[in-house]
């Protein structure tokens, strides 16, 4: 299967829900509308995109929005295998709750709790949503977006 006969299998797979693709060397990005994304993940896992590799969000302060994506793969089926499909959605940057695809995916867990943490959003029907690796005190700053304003502090006192 070429990087091109898989961007069609996606676009015939999730036709109705797409905003937007974009096809790299080894990539495929698709953007779905928000209200699709649980479905488009169910259809997504039942081609053979078994496991989440990677959830992360991206902040653009200036449109207002926030973009969520899921970096999927496949280890059951070889010819998916050498592949990575981004499949995401865009939420204004106020929104601070979406569907987590957990129930979907096991493997999202870690990357959903990382980005709950790093950007403020909430994942609905997520089972242990925490902070995982910072303090809830910085946690409730949203330290990863970009108008988190880091404090500098002198190395050397004069």
């Amino acid at each position: 299967m070429s990087i091109e006969e898989l961007a069609d299998m996606v676009r015939n797979l999730l036709a109705e829900y797409i905003v937007n693709v974009e096809v790299g060397k080894d990539l495929v990005h698709v953007e779905v509308k928000e209200e699709n994304i649980i479905e488009a993940a169910k259809r997504m896992k039942e081609a053979g995109f078994d496991h989440v590799k990677d959830v992360t969000a991206i902040d653009y302060p200036k449109e207002g929005i926030i973009k969520i994506f899921y970096h999927l793969s496949s280890y059951s089926k070889k010819e998916l295998s050498r592949y990575i499909v981004g499949l995401g959605y865009s939420i204004p940057r106020d929104k601070d709750s979406v569907p987590s695809l957990y129930s979907v995916w096991t493997s999202a867990d870690f990357q959903e709790r990382e980005v709950y943490e790093g950007f403020g959003i909430s994942f609905e029907g997520h089972p242990d949503l925490r902070p995982l690796l910072l303090a809830p005190t910085v946690a409730e700053l949203k330290p990863l977006r970009k108008d988190f304003v880091v404090k500098e502090e002198p190395i050397f006192k004069k």
